[in-house]
């Protein structure tokens, strides 16, 4: 029988400090070709290597917002 997931939406802020550090732990791994793990509320999150990356912005009026996504379907 097929495990059943519910859905996730997740924000969290981070100081600079810390971003840089996830931001480089990233990339050594993006650049070795490895997959990517991080916590997100708690949990695990695994980024396989040769995962769709994307950045999207986003512009209403004064508001601007800087997206990195990753994109990838679980076996």
């Amino acid at each position: 029988m097929a495990k059943k997931t519910r859905a996730c939406d997740v924000e969290k802020g981070y100081s600079a400090k810390a971003t840089a550090a996830k931001l480089r732990r990233l990339a050594d791994a993006l650049e070795a070709g490895k997959p990517f793990r991080i916590q997100v509320a708690g949990k695990p999150v695994y980024i396989p290597a040769g995962t769709l990356f994307n950045i999207e912005h986003e512009r209403e009026g004064k508001h601007e917002e800087l997206e990195f996504q990753f994109k990838w379907t679980n076996p």
